[in-house]
């Protein structure tokens, strides 16, 4: 068996316990893995398999936002369609962001680089669209940043909150507010 299949047990485990709390008996039992055979696909160990975890994330976003904001079609529709993944990629709200949680505790030091290259292309790709529509490259910026932030924040605030409605409320408001004022022209 590959170590892909046992990507999504993986994920939930990362998402629930951040990476200092999912102990090996913890990934164990996720994957239903010994430890002999979890160090067979994952000689690295935990790191490895948050990386592999994160190759995920990184080839889930290209297919699913980043490539439909570079794609064709109407601005609108693409920003939809952006905010369309974004809410499968978290479950309507109902799980935390990986790449946050990465941030936090000793895998901060060691996974930094790879959550701002994935933060950072998912601004850019925004920005690129807003600017094409006509906004300035700094307004532009602005609006992707803040876009990012609202979703971020509304996921920590649904988890917070026990209930994913924020998060809901957020996304299916967002291309309108990128959008805002560019439609006018």
């Amino acid at each position: 068996m590959s170590k892909a299949q046992y990507i999504p047990s993986l994920l939930g485990l990362f998402r629930q316990h951040g990476y200092d709390g999912a102990t090996l008996s913890r990934i164990s039992e996720a994957t239903g893995l010994g430890k002999a055979s979890l160090y067979h696909h994952f000689p690295g160990g935990k790191s490895e398999m948050v990386a592999t975890v994160l190759d995920y994330l990184e080839q889930e976003t290209e297919i699913h936002i980043l490539q439909v904001l570079r794609g064709q079609g109407e601005a609108p529709a693409r920003l939809q369609k952006m905010c369309d993944g974004i809410s499968r990629l978290y479950e309507q709200g109902d799980q935390p962001c990986l790449q946050a949680i990465l941030l936090m505790g000793s895998a901060r030091d060691v996974f930094h680089a790879k959550v701002e290259m994935l933060l950072r292309s998912w601004i850019d790709a925004i920005a690129t669209l807003l600017m094409a529509e006509g906004l300035s490259k700094d307004i532009a910026l602005q609006r992707a940043e803040n876009a990012v932030l609202a979703i971020q924040g509304s996921l920590i605030l649904s988890q917070g909150l026990n209930s994913p409605a924020v998060f809901q409320r957020v996304v299916n408001q967002l291309p309108q507010q990128l959008y805002q004022g560019l439609d006018e022209g």
